[in-house]
C-alpha cells in the first residue's frame, strides 16, 4: 500500500505487479558491485527482508554510487522486475536515485554485522536499524495491538489510571518521587521533615508502580477494564529481569473469583502468542535462527497444551522432594525465586503453570484472604524460561479483613482511604492481574534480556537515550 508517494518494502516484496514504476525510501543494509552494476540492498523498516536495488553504473556515475554506503538513506524510483538471483521475488531497476543523508564508513558504528548486544545497547539511538532490534520491535508493536484488540473483542473498557500518585500498590516503597521542590533549598516543617505541602500537589507523590487499585475503581462502574501504561520502580536491580521503566497491562473484572481469573490469564497468553505466530513469522523465524533455536517450537508448545494449576503448598512439596539443589532455599513461606519457578515448568511439569493461594504474609494487601487464614487467593502464571509472566488475585472485598490486613503492615492509610472506601460503598467480588509487557515480549522473541525487549531502556545509571 502506497503511503507518502512511497511504496513499503513489505508490500513491494509480495507484488507481482512486474514492469509497474515503484517508488521506495529507506536505508541501505549493504552495497557491492562491479564497474558496470551496483546492487543496493535497501531496507524501510516495514519487514526483516530488504529489496535489491539493481542500478547501472554508467547511468548513475560512480561518484553518486560512492555514496551509497551501509547507512546511508535513499529515494528510489525504477521499476519492478522478477529477480535473476535466488532468495528473492522481485528487485527495482533503478531509473532515479536521491540521497537524503549519507553514513561515513569510517565512523557509522553500524557498519559491520556481528556486534554484540552489550555494544548495541551503548548505541541504542541507532539499533533499531539493525535487524534484530528492527524484528523485536515490529513484535512489540504487533503484542500492543493484539492487547488492545483482544480486550475491545471481549468487552473489556481501556481505563487510563494516573502516572503521579501518592498510593503505593505493593507496599514495596520503591518509587521515584515527583516535585517541583528546589532541591537546593527544601522546606521544613517544624519536625524538620520536608514540608510536602509546599509542593505543586500539596502532598508527597511519586511516579506509579501499578494502576490496579485505580482499576478496581473502574471495574466497579464498568464491569471489566484494563490498564496499559508506564510503571516505574526504583529498585536498584542490576538483573536481566528489570527495568526502572517498563509497561503494564492490567485487566480487573468486577464479579470474577479467582478461577475466572487463571481462565482469563490463560485465554488472554494464548491469544496473544498465537497473535504473533500469525502476524510475526518473519521475524520470529528470524529470531529463532540467530538467537534461539527452541523459541518457534516453545510458542507453539504454550498455545497447545492447558496451564497446569495447582496451589503453592504442592508446589512447595514438589521443590523440597525434587533433590534440585537450589541456589535460595525453599520452604513454605518462602517467595520462590525464578529457578524455583522454572523448575516446576521446565523440568517437573513441562507445561506453563498457574500457582495458586499463596502465604499472605509474601503476597499484598489487598489480596483476598482464605477461610483457612494463612494463604490469599492469588494467582501466577509461570511461564518457560521466563518465570512469572502474570501476577494476579481476587481482590479483599471485606472492609475489616482489608483494614486488620493494613494495620498488620503498619501501612499509612491516608494515601489510599479512597480505596479502602470502595468497600463500604456497593463492594462486589472481583478479580484481577498484571502482565509485565517487557516479560512479554522477551517470552515471544526469544530475546535473554529485558533491556533488548524495550527501544530505551531505563535502568540504574542508565537514562542516556
Amino acid at each position: 500500500m502506497a503511503i507518502g508517494h512511497k511504496t513499503k518494502i513489505v508490500d513491494l516484496l509480495k507484488s507481482k505487479d512486474f514492469g509497474s514504476t515503484v517508488d521506495v525510501k529507506g536505508w541501505v543494509r549493504t552495497s557491492r558491485g562491479n564497474k558496470y552494476v551496483s546492487f543496493i540492498h535497501l531496507n524501510d523498516g516495514s519487514t526483516i527482508n530488504n529489496i535489491q536495488i539493481v542500478a547501472d553504473v554508467e547511468k548513475f556515475g560512480e561518484d553518486l554510487l560512492k555514496q551509497i554506503t551501509t547507512g546511508a538513506c535513499i529515494h528510489v524510483v525504477g521499476k519492478l522486475v522478477e529477480s535473476q538471483g535466488q532468495g528473492q521475488t522481485c528487485e527495482v531497476q533503478a531509473d532515479t536515485i536521491e540521497i537524503y543523508g549519507t553514513a561515513d564508513p569510517l565512523t557509522y558504528p553500524l557498519q559491520k554485522k556481528g556486534h554484540s548486544l552489550e555494544f548495541l545497547r551503548e548505541i541504542a539511538y541507532l539499533r533499531p536499524r539493525t535487524n534484530t532490534f528492527g524484528a523485536v520491535f515490529r513484535i512489540r508493536h504487533h503484542m500492543a495491538y493484539a492487547i488492545h484488540k483482544y480486550f475491545n473483542d471481549h468487552g473489556f473498557y481501556y481505563f487510563h489510571t494516573p502516572i503521579i500518585t501518592t498510593s503505593d500498590t505493593e507496599g514495596a516503597g520503591s518509587m521515584f518521587q515527583v516535585s517541583t521542590l528546589d532541591m537546593e533549598k527544601l522546606p521544613h516543617t517544624e519536625t524538620g521533615a520536608v514540608d510536602y505541602s509546599q509542593d505543586f500537589f500539596g502532598q508527597a507523590t511519586n511516579l506509579t508502580v501499578s494502576g490496579q487499585l485505580e482499576g478496581e475503581l473502574g471495574a466497579m462502574a464498568l464491569g471489566a477494564i484494563y490498564t496499559f501504561g508506564p510503571t516505574f520502580r526504583a529498585e536498584n536491580s542490576n538483573t536481566p529481569r528489570h527495568l526502572a521503566e517498563f509497561w503494564m497491562i492490567e485487566p480487573e473484572v468486577a464479579f470474577n473469583d479467582n478461577d475466572d481469573n487463571q481462565d482469563l490469564a490463560e485465554d488472554f497468553l494464548k491469544y496473544l502468542i498465537q497473535y504473533a505466530l500469525d502476524n510475526c513469522m518473519d521475524d520470529i523465524q528470524f529470531l529463532n535462527d540467530m538467537f534461539d533455536k527452541e523459541l518457534i517450537d516453545r510458542l507453539k508448545f504454550v498455545v497447545a497444551n492447558s496451564f497446569k494449576r495447582l496451589a503453592y503448598t504442592e508446589a512447595v512439596e514438589i521443590l523440597e522432594s525434587s533433590g534440585h539443589k537450589f541456589e535460595f532455599p525453599v520452604f513454605w513461606g518462602a517467595d520462590l525465586q525464578s529457578e524455583h519457578e522454572r523448575y516446576l515448568v521446565e523440568k517437573h511439569f513441562k507445561c506453563p503453570v498457574i500457582l495458586t493461594d499463596y502465604p499472605k504474609e509474601i503476597k499484598s494487601f489487598y489480596m483476598k484472604q482464605n477461610e483457612d487464614g494463612k494463604t490469599v487467593r492469588a494467582m501466577d502464571v509461570l511461564f518457560p524460561k521466563i518465570g512469572e509472566i502474570i501476577g494476579g488475585s481476587e481482590r479483599e472485598t471485606d472492609y475489616d479483613k482489608l483494614m486488620t490486613r493494613v494495620n498488620e503492615l503498619g501501612m499509612h492509610t491516608d494515601p489510599i482511604w479512597w480505596y479502602l472506601e470502595t468497600r463500604k460503598f456497593g463492594t462486589a467480588p472481583h478479580a484481577g492481574f498484571g502482565l509485565g509487557f517487557e516479560r512479554l515480549i522477551l517470552f515471544v522473541t526469544g530475546m535473554a534480556n529485558i533491556r533488548d525487549v524495550i527501544p530505551f531502556p531505563r535502568t540504574p545509571n542508565n537514562a542516556e537515550f
